[in-house]
């Protein structure tokens, strides 16, 4: 039996990212369990991009480093990326520091201009 196709575009689910909640401070065995979480979330919802909410994190420092690093790591291994939710300041800036470059919420992508940004032009520039 056949069904007659419907006319128009088909429906198509938004993929919403899926959201990880890191608690407290993290021990390295509780890091392996998150990272294997990370790449069940990837696998299991088809998202590129698993959102961590690094709110209850705790104080910024090498353990936080140490625990992004491998989350992004085990996100890569699955094909997909980590994005971070309300980072304290200090741990961006620990992880600048650090060479390790993460999406934070709410921050346009590598390729998408800022809303509201516009290029200043010089009186005096020739025309291209």
């Amino acid at each position: 039996m056949s069904s007659a196709r419907s006319a128009g575009l088909p429906n198509v689910d938004a993929k919403e990212p899926a959201v990880l909640v890191l608690p407290g401070p993290v021990t390295r065995d509780e890091a392996a369990a998150l990272c294997a979480r990370v790449q069940m979330l990837l696998a299991g919802s088809g998202a590129r991009v698993v959102v961590c909410d690094v709110g209850e994190l705790g104080p910024p420092g090498l353990a936080a480093v140490d625990l992004l690093a491998r989350l992004e790591l085990a996100a890569r291994r699955a094909g997909g990326r980590i994005r971070l939710r309300d980072p304290d300041p200090a741990l961006h800036a620990l992880l600048d520091l650090a060479g390790l470059r993460f999406q934070m919420e709410g921050e346009a992508e590598e390729r998408e201009p800022a809303l509201g940004v516009e290029e200043a032009v010089e009186t005096g520039d020739p025309a291209l």
